[in-house]
């Protein structure tokens, strides 16, 4: 019987003959021994953990569904060589499932009076603050027969951001801003828009844009141009109640409404208006207010990155209140909440008209697609009761929907990818129509 490994170690240890031993007192005392001696030693020249000397360094944020890494640096101050397996916790959230162990356990050897470094990967899977637990280090004698073990504490914290998956469509929404701003031949005029330049008449120019004086004074029809007021205020006010817990698709529906908030931000910051954050249940969750344009983007995405969904009904009187002490002069009030008809009539509906009469209230609400392909089934008796409930859901959405237009309430409702970009040109309207 051919022995290999620890066996071997251990039969040559003892003396064991290779085949069958029959057990005695001697023969135990004469194989334990040595395998006590064998132990003793190897327990004696592992390195010790707890003299190990600990630190982190690395990234400290990332967007979700990017990596970070985090390092760790070991350093070994003993007269004795490290040779260990170590674990460093995070958090389930930290991982991609099936991803912990590789990413968490490493291998490593350090000479005495040396340091290395192992890098741990994180591939996080939900928004906010994730903390570093504890490192496990196992370290094992030049025989590996017994080890010793301990854990350290070395505090970490990486933060994970909104993703902002909707800042591709950024590029486009700067377009039609610039087209708005003056810097190209469609202009536009509203009540809040200011006085640019004098051109010559075209065919398709409001009439009213004629300037007769300046008409006069040459041999064609001038019109006068005009461009967007800057400095306007937006207040984004995130409901934080149990609506927006409900999930669509693989993620809360805060998360899509944050995701529009922040492309709603960086067009509104690049027009030259102010933009404050609200987030708010039944106390306020997160505020923001009076950061430059410059900060503006990432004040919003660090806060937003540790706002979780409550499950509990939101305060719309305290919402509203709130929202009134943040913009005490006209503002652009854009509301992220659920269409849901019981919120709205019995929660915001009351209190609506304290907004309306002192700003622009915009409401964006997240509908699910799964709805839409719900009310389009057909083949079966299953299919068409889903179909016909879809269809009662739709229509009461759409239902509450006029009840806030009938306030003079603007209302986006789109999928999670269709917010963004369906929010942005509802801003865009508002500025053509000198309604900011």
């Amino acid at each position: 019987m051919a022995l290999t490994g620890r066996t071997a170690l251990l039969a040559a240890l003892g003396s064991l003959p290779v085949g069958i031993w029959e057990p005695s007192w001697t023969g135990i005392l004469a194989v334990n021994a040595p395998l006590a001696l064998a132990c003793a030693c190897d327990f004696a020249l592992a390195a010790p953990v707890r003299r190990l000397g600990l630190t982190r360094s690395g990234d400290t944020s990332a967007r979700l569904g990017e990596p970070a890494d985090v390092t760790l640096t070991i350093t070994n101050p003993s007269n004795r060589p490290l040779r260990a397996q170590l674990r460093d916790a995070w958090p389930p959230s930290s991982w991609t499932p099936g991803t912990e162990v590789e990413s968490s356990r490493h291998r490593l050897t350090v000479p005495p009076g040396e340091r290395r470094r192992v890098t741990t990967r994180l591939r996080p899977i939900r928004r906010g603050d994730h903390r570093a637990d504890r490192v496990t280090i196992r370290s094992y004698g030049p025989l590996g027969l017994l080890t010793r073990q301990g854990t350290h504490k070395v505090p970490w914290t990486v933060r994970v951001l909104p993703p902002f998956t909707s800042r591709k469509h950024l590029p486009s929404k700067l377009a039609r801003l610039r087209e708005l701003d003056g810097r190209t031949s469609v202009l536009t005029r509203g009540e809040g828009t200011e006085f640019d330049s004098l051109r010559e008449y075209v065919p398709g120019d409001d009439t009213r844009s004629i300037d007769w004086r300046a008409t006069a004074r040459q041999s064609s029809v001038a019109v006068r141009t005009w461009r967007p007021e800057r400095d306007r205020h937006i207040l984004l006010a995130l409901d934080t109640g149990r609506t927006s817990a409900g999930r669509v698709g693989d993620a809360p529906r805060l998360d899509a409404s944050m995701d529009a908030a922040l492309l709603l931000a960086a067009l509104a910051s690049r027009a030259g208006d102010r933009v404050d954050l609200l987030a708010y249940d039944r106390r306020v969750r997160a505020l923001v207010q009076g950061r430059s344009a410059g900060d503006v983007l990432p004040s919003l995405v660090n806060a937003m990155a540790t706002v979780e969904p409550e499950l509990l009904e939101t305060d719309a009187r305290g919402l509203t209140a709130t929202a009134l002490r943040a913009a005490p002069r006209h503002a652009l009030i854009v509301l992220f909440t659920s269409l849901d008809a019981a919120p709205i009539e019995e929660g915001l509906l009351p209190v609506l008209s304290q907004l309306t009469q002192r700003h622009t209230v915009l409401v964006a609400s997240v509908a699910d697609p799964y709805v839409a392909r719900m009310a389009k089934a057909r083949g079966n008796t299953d299919a068409v009761y889903e179909a016909a409930a879809a269809a009662q859901a739709q229509s009461e959405r759409h239902r509450t929907a006029d009840q806030l237009r009938r306030h003079g309430v603007t209302v986006v409702d789109a999928t999670p990818e269709e917010l963004a970009p369906a929010l942005a040109d509802a801003y865009l309207a508002l500025k053509t129509a000198g309604r900011l």
